[in-house]
């Protein structure tokens, strides 16, 4: 997942978004996610929407 959002450097992804281009399950892409927040390694930002946030690396 690291690798996908790395290729796509600058364009903001959603979690579900990331699910379907990668072809796994939500629950993998959301807990991976997490732990790459608490690493400060990806940016995230909320949508607006309750507990959607969108991901990116710069």
């Amino acid at each position: 997942m690291y690798d996908f959002l790395c290729k796509n450097r600058k364009k903001w992804f959603t979690s579900r978004e990331i699910s379907a281009m990668l072809g796994v399950s939500i629950g993998s892409v959301t807990m991976s996610l997490k732990k790459l927040r608490k690493t400060n390694i990806i940016k995230y930002k909320n949508t607006g929407k309750r507990n959607t946030f969108k991901y990116r690396v710069d």
